[in-house]
């Protein structure tokens, strides 16, 4: 019974902590594209929506590993793997840039159409990626 509850309180959380974080920096993402007021309010919520999708992350990962078998491990597996170079993307090319534009004062200014579109492909790869393994676990329960 205890090791249940953990399976599913760690991939729940996971869920609620990366997606939700993953929900307002996509939106802030979104906004900024043509939005000065927007570039500058995604570079300040970055800071705290990274360290949160990577909790999530984790969360996810333990819960997915303890709680799926056969084909739904081997999903999981491969989802988290997608998740996690797509946040090795973002945290070590996009939050670097975004931090030493701030650090020049250039936080405000629109990001590089180059920049943009790279960012937007991390976004579809980070959304579908959240969203499948949600979806996956509706199937595994149903």
């Amino acid at each position: 019974m205890v090791l249940e509850f953990i399976k599913f309180f760690f991939l729940i959380s996971g869920f609620i902590i990366g997606l939700g974080a993953v929900t307002v920096i996509d939106l802030h993402g979104f906004f900024a594209r043509k939005s000065n007021y927007w570039t500058l309010a995604t570079t300040r919520t970055h800071k705290i929506t990274k360290p949160l999708i990577w909790i999530g992350i984790l969360l996810l990962s333990i819960g997915g590993l303890l709680l799926y078998k056969d084909l739904f491990l081997i999903l999981h597996i491969v989802l988290i793997s997608l998740l996690m170079l797509n946040g090795l993307f973002l945290s070590f090319v996009v939050s670097p840039f975004l931090l030493k534009r701030e650090r020049e004062g250039l936080e405000s200014e629109l990001l590089p159409d180059k920049f943009q579109k790279k960012i937007f492909i991390s976004f579809i790869i980070s959304d579908l990626g959240w969203w499948v393994s949600v979806a996956m676990f509706v199937v595994y329960l149903i």
